[in-house]
């Protein structure tokens, strides 16, 4: 073979593969007990190290938490469980009570599983890909292990028709949802969808109150809807003085607090998000490393 064509013959073999993808498979899915579903190659990627906060250093979510890690432990029990959906304010802990949860779940005696021997496997889905939904679930459906699917800031927008498919699967369809997955999802939506989208459905529809109750009714496919809302100052400094006592800041409490509201006045907003990341700052200006 000429040298020359061998690049040439390279790109066409790529391009064949593009259009053509390899089946769908969940090869590696005892390796991890985290992944990322890769619908455009049929693929889940292993993630070796899930960044979480430990759930007992989330505050002021103190019932959400509860509810949810039950939930999550009955699943992982092989009991009956609920799809989640955790919607309100931003920064307040809901993704973070997700991977939480689930990483409490996997501990023995304490201390994290050895990786893919946890009692429930992880898998983010993007929201652009939930169309791929029924394929992965298909996959799961034959599969001993327990999972749950989780969907990152979960929302629709106008002439978005994806939410059918996840109501579809919500429901189960006519095989039923398979008993070894839950999904879970987080939002800053109430209904998953914009007011105005709401309202227009109201406007356009021939029978206005049905065309809303139909996207409305996404939510309720959710058997546990758990709210967060906007933190108090009572809530933030109950969030700094957690996190500093976890890295045993060397700092003393009032000035603590008086550099933790300077941040959050110049972030304009209190939050978990925002004490976290204030205590990123004071931990290098400290020169202290996170555990």
């Amino acid at each position: 073979m000429d040298a020359e064509q061998t690049p040439l013959l390279e790109r066409i073999a790529t391009a064949l593969e593009r259009l053509s993808p390899p089946p769908a498979t969940l090869e590696g899915v005892d390796t991890a007990d985290a992944f990322v579903w890769l619908p455009e190659r049929g693929r889940l990627q292993p993630v070796a190290h899930v960044a979480h906060v430990p759930v007992d250093l989330l505050r002021g979510v103190d019932q959400q938490r509860r509810t949810l890690v039950e939930n999550t432990q009955y699943f992982a029990s092989g009991l009956p469980a609920n799809n989640a959906m955790l919607w309100g304010a931003r920064g307040m802990g809901k993704s973070s009570l997700v991977k939480g949860a689930h990483a409490l779940t996997n501990q023995i005696d304490g201390k994290p599983c050895p990786p893919g021997k946890g009692r429930v496997a992880l898998i983010e889905i993007q929201r652009e890909d939930l169309t791929s939904l029924p394929l992965l679930l298909s996959l799961l459906r034959e599969n001993p292990r327990r999972f749950i699917l989780f969907c990152d800031d979960l929302s629709f927008e106008k002439e978005d028709r994806d939410y059918k498919a996840l109501k579809s699967v919500l429901d189960g369809g006519i095989a039923g949802r398979p008993e070894n997955v839950l999904f879970y999802a987080t939002s800053n939506r109430r209904h998953l969808m914009p007011r105005d989208m709401i309202e227009n459905e109201r406007a356009t529809a021939i029978n206005p109150s049905e065309a809303t109750e139909e996207k409305v009714s996404l939510s309720d496919r959710f058997g546990l809807w758990l709210g967060f809302y906007a933190c108090e100052q009572d809530t933030y400094a109950d969030m700094v003085r957690a996190y500093a006592a976890q890295r045993a800041l060397p700092i003393p409490e009032a000035e603590l607090m008086a550099r933790a509201n300077e941040w959050a006045i110049t972030r304009g907003s209190r939050s978990g998000r925002v004490a976290f990341q204030f205590i990123e700052d004071l931990s290098a200006r400290l020169g202290t490393l996170a555990p």
